[in-house]
């Protein structure tokens, strides 16, 4: 499962932090030690059956899903469920995470998905407790894909951008069709009172040209029990849509605040927005385990079609090769890859920004942003996220939102 080579052809990016810098076996002499991997992303199928033009796997930097198997096969997903297996009772996890993902998952089929889902369960539960998970884009949903997630309980997340028009925009198939009303189907058939227990809820990518409130209320229309919205991936040296060289400039935030206060002034609970839960819980000092916020410690490996190990897969948008992992051929690499400077660099909190960001108010919530925000590709990832000023105001907003309702709550 060693990965190989980048591709022939693709420019080579010059080492830079944290593969240069950063000092694991210092940080080890100081007493750190690296947490396990306990979320893995298994990307059964490499192709899609849409098109989307934000995509970071087929439109971005990373072309290697060319060089990848269409299908995992069956023997593949054994030696990976064997691998997870092995590092889960070296460490003793008590659970572990397991999303099935692509491309398009279910491009896989009925058979194939039963039989990961499946063996999941019965080769990995002896040992850990296992929660299934699979992230579709919902056009290939149907009453037997659902029977099997019900069957093995396989949680299942959508993603969707708001209503026709705003999903229509970027989520098209390679003929340029729009893929809403497909989806739509897909959900409502999730959403039907046999199958509910399963919905884990929907992704949105954030597009500024959709109007925020009118995106929020679409998706709130297919009762997700939590929704999940994305910033575009960027860099600063390819920067997301939206970002001009005014870099005070906040149209993210702005966008975000509108839904925010939709959101909260709501008389009752409407739906869970993650990045919202997560502001809040952070500065009320609590902890949360996000990429985009906070300092946790990341714990997620992502294993390709073809069984090889790789970092997260967002790394794909920086350059081409980003997300490979140099693990000796001998051993577990799971366990192998732990010590990865890629690894150790998403486990040490503060001790992973820039000076920028340790001097920072607010760096223990923003924890400088998603981490593949912060490339350069002059630098590496030692800098702040290239929507610094996006979270800045967002999470000052939600801030002073927060205080005064205390402060009224206090009062009464």
């Amino acid at each position: 499962m060693e990965s190989g080579p980048v591709p022939l052809g693709v420019p080579v990016v010059q080492p830079s932090w944290p593969a240069i810098g950063l000092d694991v076996d210092g940080l080890r002499r100081r007493g750190w030690e690296p947490l396990p991997f306990t979320e893995f992303v298994v990307k059964i199928h490499s192709r899609c059956n849409l098109a989307c033009d934000y995509c970071y796997v087929y439109e971005m930097a990373d072309q290697s899903w060319r060089d990848q198997p269409k299908t995992m096969s069956r023997r593949v997903f054994d030696e990976a469920l064997q691998m997870i297996a092995d590092h889960a009772r070296r460490f003793q996890l008590p659970a572990v995470d397991l999303v099935f993902h692509g491309g398009e998952p279910l491009l896989v089929g009925h058979r194939d998905l039963e039989y990961f889902a499946r063996s999941a369960r019965e080769s990995l539960e002896p040992i850990t407790e296992v929660r299934l998970g699979v992230q579709t884009n919902g056009v290939l949903l149907d009453l037997e894909f659902l029977r099997i997630c019900a069957r093995w309980n396989v949680r299942v997340g959508v993603s969707l951008d708001g209503d026709e028009s705003g999903n229509d925009r970027h989520r098209r198939d390679r003929r340029g069709a729009g893929s809403y009303t497909r989806v739509a189907a897909g959900i409502t058939q999730l959403t039907a009172d046999e199958n509910r227990h399963l919905f884990a809820g929907l992704l949105c990518t954030i597009d500024v040209a959709n109007d925020p409130v009118r995106t929020y209320e679409a998706l709130l229309a297919c009762r997700p029990p939590a929704v999940d919205f994305l910033l575009p991936h960027g860099t600063w040296t390819t920067p997301p849509p939206a970002r001009t060289a005014d870099h005070t400039a906040t149209p993210y935030a702005d966008w975000l605040i509108s839904v925010f206060d939709r959101w909260f002034r709501a008389p009752e609970l409407e739906t869970r927005v993650r990045i919202f839960d997560d502001i809040i819980d952070l500065l009320l000092g609590g902890s949360v385990t996000s990429e985009l916020l906070g300092l946790a410690p990341i714990q997620l490996a992502v294993i390709e079609t073809d069984g090889t190990l790789e970092q997260v897969d967002e790394l794909k948008s920086a350059f081409a090769g980003a997300t490979k992992l140099r693990t000796a051929n001998v051993g577990n690499p799971l366990d192998l890859a732990l010590l990865e400077p890629a690894i150790v660099a998403r486990q040490i909190g503060a001790d992973a920004l820039s000076e920028t960001c340790r001097a920072c108010s607010i760096h223990s919530v923003c924890g400088g942003g998603h981490y593949v925000h912060r490339y350069r590709a002059d630098n590496g990832f030692r800098n702040p996220s290239v929507y610094c000023a996006d979270l800045t105001k967002l999470i000052h907003h939600i801030g002073a939102r927060v205080r005064t309702d205390l402060a009224a709550a206090a009062d009464h």
